[in-house]
Parts: C-alpha cells; sequence; structure tokens
C-alpha cells in the first residue's frame, strides 16, 4: 500500500533541463493549469448569457462575485475596489486547488510550500512596491504605531517589523500545512478500511472495515469545508495586507 506521503510527490510528465535547470513540466504544473483553465471556461460559460433572471451557473458565478466583492469593501473600502482581480484571481485559484485536490488521483498543488510560499512572497513584494510608490518614505511609518510614547519605539519599531516580516511565512504555511494534514488523515483511513478488508476475519472483514470507512467519510465532508476556509482565510488576510497600501498611520 502506497505511503500517505506519496500523493505529495511531484513527479515530472514532460522532462526539460536548461543550463543545469530543471524546468520539468510535471503533475503541479499540469493541475495548475487546469485550475486556471477550468475557471476560465465556468466563468466565462456561466456569465455568456448576461440574464437579468440568472440560471444556475450564472448564480454561482455572481455568489462568487460578490463575496469576493464584499471582503474586499468590508476590509479595503471603496478604494480597495481596484484590487478586486487580484483578489479575485488569487481567492479562485487557491479554491480550485483546494477542491480539485479531492478528486481521486488529483495533485493539491496547494499543499506544497513552494506554491503557497510564492504566491505568499509575490503578494509580499507587491505590498512594500505599491505601499512606497503611493507613499514615499511615509510608508515605513507603518512600523511606528501613532501616539507611541518614543521612549517605547524601541521595543515597538522591531515587533512590528518582526511581524510584518513574517507576514508571507504564516500565510503560505497555514494554507499548506491544513491541506497535507488533511489529505494524509483521509489517506491513512482509506488505509485502514483497504487493510482490514483484505484480512481473514471469519467474513466479518468487511464489517470491521465500515467504521474506518464511516469515518473517512465524515472526514472527506469535513475537507471540503476546509479547503473553502482556508481559500477563504488565505484571501481575507491577503485583503488585510493590502490595506497597509491604503491607509498609513499619520
Amino acid at each position: 500500500m502506497a505511503s500517505p506521503i506519496h500523493q505529495f510527490v511531484i513527479e515530472p510528465i514532460v522532462k526539460f533541463d536548461a543550463a543545469g535547470y530543471d524546468l520539468s513540466f510535471t503533475n503541479s504544473s499540469l493541475w495548475m493549469i487546469l485550475a486556471a483553465v477550468t475557471s476560465i471556461i465556468f466563468l466565462s460559460a456561466s456569465m455568456q448569457q448576461k440574464a437579468l433572471v440568472p440560471g444556475r451557473l450564472q448564480m454561482v458565478t455572481e455568489m462568487v462575485y460578490q463575496f469576493v466583492a464584499g471582503m474586499i469593501r468590508e476590509n479595503l473600502g471603496q478604494k480597495g475596489r481596484e484590487y478586486f482581480p487580484l483578489v479575485f484571481t488569487i481567492f479562485v485559484f487557491v479554491l480550485l486547488g483546494n477542491m480539485l485536490g479531492m478528486l481521486p488521483y488529483s495533485f493539491t498543488y496547494t499543499s506544497h510550500i513552494i506554491v503557497t510560499g510564492a504566491i505568499a512572497m509575490m503578494l509580499f513584494f507587491m505590498i512594500i512596491f505599491i505601499g512606497i510608490a503611493r507613499h514615499g518614505t511615509h510608508f515605513f511609518s507603518l512600523f511606528m504605531p501613532p501616539g507611541v510614547p518614543p521612549a517605547l519605539l524601541v521595543l515597538l519599531i522591531p515587533l512590528e517589523l518582526i511581524s510584518f516580516l513574517v507576514r508571507p511565512i504564516t500565510l503560505s504555511v497555514r494554507l499548506f500545512a491544513n491541506m497535507m494534514a488533511g489529505h494524509v488523515v483521509l489517506k491513512v483511513f482509506a488505509g485502514f478500511s483497504v487493510a482490514l478488508a483484505s484480512l481473514s476475519l471469519g467474513g466479518f472483514e468487511y464489517v470491521a472495515a465500515i467504521v474506518p470507512a464511516g469515518f473517512n467519510v465524515l472526514l472527506i465532508a469535513l475537507e471540503f469545508l476546509v479547503a473553502y476556509l482556508q481559500a477563504y482565510v488565505f484571501t481575507l488576510l491577503t485583503c488585510i495586507y493590502l490595506k497597509d497600501t491604503i491607509e498609513i498611520h499619520h
């Protein structure tokens, strides 16, 4: 029986080396492309009619649109509307990565720190770049909370700086760790069911396999919920961090 960790192994589909660098097209790349293509086809097809009374597909798309728009409005205000394409893309990309990973024989690219870390680092440097472009050196007042006595700034500035620098770490690790842990647990309980069914227990082996199989069904439902919640949390934190490019301490 395959190890529960085997499902996270990145395997090359088309091998390609350039100047000593491995640029192979992998199973992770494949599922990222499938997620992008799926989102484009679904969103385009669902909004093709643009009906006044939406159908089911259009209603789902509009619900996702309103959900992300509401998240931006609540955390960034009206000035945050310019970030809608970025936030919407991140939400859909992460959500599909989580959800498609629930399909049999699929690959959950959000269970890899290199993927979640790359998105988090992109956002981190983007926030710094936009913040400096908009506010100049005043952007660094982010590390100086207003109304704090000068004597405490020696302590608070390093704390604020550390809090800012660990954002990409906490953002990426939270998503990767939750998705990886959930899939490992699912694989373990599925393995219990198969192992018990293969034992010779005088006809009771299938009865014994029902218990872990039942737990697996519950865990699958829980994992779908976690897949959505982690996409929501990742997007919510993205909005909160983007707020630094709009509101700066005065």
